[in-house]
């Protein structure tokens, strides 16, 4: 059982990831962020969203952070950031809104699917980077104005390590 230690993890990424949510932290910016974490049950075909207290692998969890602006002026170039914790992968076409770009290290990012140059068969090749490899999606929300908000989501799956 993994208890979101992900949610953990995500919480203080999402509190450190931009440029403009730093500075807010330091009272510069009134941007308030909140992140939830849930588990995606199915049930009878039907998609329902439920506590995420416990999750085993298999299990997919889904990130909502929203960013809002308490401010009366507009946030500029504002970076959304979600990181991927460890024991799960991303669901690729999961992020919300689509337009994301991914990350490895949570420091260089692209747009997905991520590539990378291997040798095969002696053979230089361009390849995708498999899901479970990606550490973190980000968005380039741009400005948010005073009193909005913005909500980004991704999916991801817990696995289990030992496969």
């Amino acid at each position: 059982m993994i208890r979101p230690l992900l949610l953990a993890l995500a919480a203080l990424a999402i509190a450190t990831a931009s440029p403009s949510l730093a500075l807010a932290q330091k009272g510069a910016e009134p941007v308030e962020s909140v992140l939830v974490a849930r588990k995606v049950v199915v049930a009878e075909g039907r998609e329902s969203l439920v506590d995420a207290a416990d999750a085993r692998p298999g299990d997919v969890i889904e990130y909502a952070a929203t960013y809002r602006n308490t401010g009366k002026e507009a946030i500029r170039g504002l970076k959304a950031t979600l990181p991927i914790p460890p024991q799960t992968e991303f669901i690729p076409g999961s992020a919300r809104p689509a337009k994301a770009q991914a990350s490895l290290d949570g420091r260089a990012f692209a747009d997905m699917p991520l590539r990378r140059k291997a040798t095969r068969n002696g053979q230089a090749v361009e390849e995708d980077v498999p899901w479970r490899e990606y550490r973190a999606i980000r968005w380039a929300a741009g400005d948010l104005g005073a009193g909005s908000s913005l909500t980004y989501t991704i999916r991801v799956r817990v696995i289990d390590e030992r496969n």
